[in-house]
């Protein structure tokens, strides 16, 4: 991950954006703050990542705490494969 001080963004930000197509760029500032830049559609798929990670996370957590119960329906898609 590339680093830079925010008066170095400013003075070469159209370079510093470019870069944040392929790779996060952390933001110091002299307060110790860090901020990242970072393309909107890789930020987007984290997002929808950690999204799909907690529901299976909570799916985990109902089965371990029994309050899942066990499907029996009759999938006519497995059979449909099967053949």
């Amino acid at each position: 991950m590339e680093s830079t001080s925010p008066k170095k963004l400013r003075a070469e930000l159209k370079d510093y954006m470019d870069m944040a197509t392929s790779e996060p760029i952390r933001i110091q500032r002299r307060s110790g703050e860090n901020y990242v830049l970072m393309n909107e559609e890789k930020f987007a798929e984290m997002q929808n990542e950690i999204t799909s990670l907690q529901r299976r996370l909570l799916a985990m957590s109902d089965i371990v705490d029994g309050k899942a119960t066990e499907y029996l329906g009759k999938d006519t898609r497995l059979k449909r494969l099967k053949k």
